[in-house]
């Protein structure tokens, strides 16, 4: 009987052991130290190849679905935009990793003419489908354009002191 007591004893030292060495790798394994957050539209290739150049409105919307955002300046465009942001811990707040903005440029026909793919490369807005960025060229701000002399708002201004 004694010889059974001392193996008892042992085997609850050592599941007491195992249980608490359990139980602290369940608690720390909760505890997570970066959290990865996917948000807006993810690209689908296989979706994207469905609506080549040529494809109508109809059929990128069936293909893609609906847009993020539309524009309809120079002609209508449809934009499917996405993020992910990464946070270390659960107070920080979450950091830009990548964006994208996948751009259908529609003709006056409402017919795909172009497609773009925008994402964030060094901090500037990039096209991975022709691989080009965009330049400023003459987009001139409001003083520039007045201390310009040039057309629009500072032909605007020298009319109304004239009429004065």
């Amino acid at each position: 009987m004694w010889l059974e007591m001392r193996y008892i004893r042992s085997d609850r030292r050592f599941l007491g052991a195992a249980l608490a060495l359990a139980l602290a790798a369940g608690g720390l394994s909760g505890c997570k130290t970066s959290e990865v957050f996917h948000n807006g539209y993810i690209v689908d290739e296989a979706a994207l190849d469905l609506v080549p150049e040529g494809s109508s409105r109809e059929q990128v919307l069936l293909s893609l679905g609906t847009p993020s955002t539309t524009a309809t300046f120079d002609g209508e465009v449809f934009y499917y935009i996405s993020q992910t942001r990464t946070r270390s811990a659960a107070f920080m707040k979450p950091k830009l990793v990548d964006q994208q903005v996948l751009a259908i440029y529609f003709d006056k026909d409402g017919v795909v003419a172009r497609r773009a793919n925008y994402t964030l490369k060094d901090g500037k807005v990039f096209d991975t489908i022709s691989r080009t960025t965009p330049t400023g060229g003459k987009d001139l701000t409001f003083l520039q354009q007045i201390l310009s002399g040039g057309g629009g708002a500072a032909n605007s201004v020298k009319n109304l002191f004239n009429n004065l």
